[in-house]
């Protein structure tokens, strides 16, 4: 295991306070394009993706092991682990979107709309109330790089929600380029969604029967493009992009910037205490300790609209 130093760039004064190790762990390299993280708090191990070689990859935190966790993966990008600790996934080869669960055996969660085929789910977030939200870009159908080239049988890129009651998929976003990363904010009331088509992140309010409102741009990137999301316990948005980790004021200010030195596809808060960054980028899998904490994959409360 090799180290770089830790670069924390303040552009406002709010970002002074984020501090940790003062040098940046790279825990594994040999990716061709790590994504996907995934942490799993009872095993104390992460779980990420190396889309093009269509492996998963599992790190152990007590021994620092890597292994192969899955192997071939229906070219799975973006993950999450659900309230009941199962590992979801979205597999842009198969183009779906599953559920592994206690016993090894894989459910699928939704793979079509209508009849129709997803294009290629792209990153996933549980809800309190068991509805699975997720992106269904182009990446995975464009090129055999990263999935198998094919025609959109939908036509276009949307956002969906997956009923935990009904099991129906529906479109709760239809005006994206490209949609890509998500997150809820710590109390559940609003999704940050990630363009990489329009190169911003959009803000929505989330109504009680299960759709959005709102959807106005929240930051615009300066550095390559956004991908993975995820908020801290204070509501501040962290977004992966070219030269490491943006991180933004609820407001929308860029507070500062992690950079890393290589580009960041997308990142988790592990650890035993949510303050453990485990990054994702290009060819590697870096780690940093800091003195912030992860809103958690899915601890947020409903919201209730009147």
């Amino acid at each position: 295991m090799d180290t770089v130093p830790t670069e924390l760039e303040v552009l406002d004064e709010r970002f002074a306070r984020v501090g940790g190790d003062d040098r940046l762990e790279r825990l594994y390299e040999g990716t061709r394009w790590a994504e996907g993280p995934a942490y799993f708090p009872a095993g104390r191990y992460l779980v990420w993706s190396d889309i093009p070689n269509d492996r998963m990859l599992r790190w152990d935190e007590t021994s620092g092991v890597v292994s192969v966790f899955r192997s071939p993966a229906g070219y799975t990008n973006g993950a999450t682990v659900d309230p009941r600790g199962r590992l979801v996934s979205c597999e842009q080869g198969h183009r779906r979107v599953t559920r592994t669960e206690h016993d090894g055996s894989v459910t699928v969660i939704a793979d079509t709309y209508r009849g129709k085929r997803f294009n290629s789910p792209n990153d996933v977030v549980v809800s309190a109330d068991g509805a699975h939200w997720f992106t269904d870009p182009s990446y995975g159908i464009d090129s055999d790089y990263e999935g198998h080239r094919a025609e959109s049988e939908i036509g276009a890129c949307h956002v969906y929600r997956v009923d935990p009651g009904t099991g129906e998929a529906a479109i709760v976003a239809d005006d994206f380029a490209r949609p890509n990363g998500l997150a809820f904010s710590p109390d559940g009331s609003q999704l940050y969604i990630a363009d990489t088509g329009a190169n911003h992140i959009r803000v929505f309010d989330v109504r009680d029967n299960g759709t959005l409102g709102g959807g106005a741009e929240f930051a615009t990137c300066d550095a390559g493009r956004f991908d993975g999301l995820r908020l801290d316990n204070t509501g501040r948005v962290w977004a992966a992009a070219g030269d490491g980790l943006h991180c933004f004021d609820p407001d929308g200010t860029r507070l500062g910037k992690l950079k890393v030195p290589e580009v960041v596809a997308n990142f988790v808060f592990g650890g035993p205490k949510r303050n453990r960054l485990f990054l994702c980028a290009s060819s590697s899998l870096y780690s940093l300790m800091l003195n912030v904490t992860g809103a958690g994959t899915a601890g947020h409360r409903p919201h209730r609209t009147p």
